[in-house]
């Protein structure tokens, strides 16, 4: 039996998503609690693996067990199992033949920032944080010049062991005021360190260092060591995974303009 899991976490504390040798990982938690509600060791497959500091609001993940349990008990079992910072929202047993990553289609990041003179103490590790005032309007222009298919190799960090670094932007949009920013990105696929790379890029502009058509020149020159520098995982939230309605599966998006308004 297949079973799919949506997931939320808190990324601090913990060493990215992926599992560790030490169990530092948020796979390792997540696999120690599943276990013990199945009654034997399993391994889980997520839709893409988050970087240490980075959160998720909805992460999906399936695992294989033989052991039948109604899909309130994946939730509310593992749960008493898990650290306050991880928590599955929802389970929902499915084909055989899905796969949390190969049947993803697309993915959606969003980055939250704070520009103001001092970084939010409440915020720490939840959010981005600039001490100069952003133009909003510079950035919204240049964010729309990553939309589309392009070689993102100047976002590319360089340990990235996609086969290619061509990816297709569906969304690219920056929204904000009062000095909090929220910039939204959805892919068939990232690169490692695309989104704090682009998100680095864009405070640039927003900061008038460079126009919003510096974007084009990144892009064109396809050369990480002309981007600005990369920018803190704090403020980045795997927000959702699209997959196909076939699959029957809940509600795979969330969004960061919902839980802080």
């Amino acid at each position: 039996m297949r079973v799919a899991l949506g997931i939320e976490y808190d990324g601090r504390g913990f060493c990215g998503w992926q599992s560790q040798p030490g169990g530092c990982g948020i796979q390792d938690v997540l696999e120690n609690a599943l276990g013990m509600l199945a009654g034997h060791s399993l391994r889980v497959h997520a839709a893409g693996r988050t970087d240490t500091g980075v959160h998720a609001l909805c992460q999906v993940v399936h695992f294989d067990t033989g052991t039948e349990r109604p899909a309130s008990a994946w939730v509310r079992g593992t749960n008493a199992h898990l650290p306050p910072a991880v928590r599955v929202i929802w389970a929902r047993q499915v084909d055989d033949r899905f796969h949390a990553r190969f049947d993803a289609y697309q993915r959606s990041y969003q980055y939250l920032l704070f520009s103001q003179p001092v970084a939010p103490a409440v915020m720490n590790g939840k959010a981005g944080w600039f001490h100069l005032p952003l133009d909003l309007h510079a950035m919204q222009k240049a964010a729309g010049y990553l939309l589309g298919q392009h070689d993102f190799s100047a976002f590319r960090a360089a340990e990235c062991q996609a086969k290619s670094p061509v990816k297709q932007m569906h969304r690219a949009e920056v929204s904000g005021a009062n000095g909090r920013f929220i910039f939204d990105f959805c892919a068939n696929a990232f690169l490692h360190h695309q989104v704090r790379n682009m998100v680095g890029a864009l405070v640039y502009v927003g900061k008038f260092r460079y126009p919003p058509e510096f974007i084009l020149e990144l892009i064109a020159a396809r050369d990480r060591k002309l981007a600005p520098p990369t920018f803190s995982p704090d403020g980045l939230y795997l927000t959702g995974i699209g997959y196909d309605e076939k699959w029957g599966l809940p509600e795979t998006a969330r969004n960061l303009n919902a839980i802080f308004g």
